[in-house]
């Protein structure tokens, strides 16, 4: 992808960006551990987003 990105598409790559993070592990302890890991994980190269 080339440096020039409209706002919309840079918002929406940020928004992507801080949801393919790990569940934190003060969650996991909250929970009793019921939530292990996060589903909505996105790997850069296997899942592409879509737009």
């Amino acid at each position: 992808m080339g440096a020039n990105k409209g706002f919309m598409l840079k918002r929406r790559l940020g928004k992507k960006m801080k949801q393919n993070k790990p569940v934190p592990h003060w969650c996991r302890l909250k929970t009793d551990n019921k939530i292990k890991y996060n589903n909505k994980r996105r790997h850069w190269l296997r899942t592409k987003i879509g737009f």
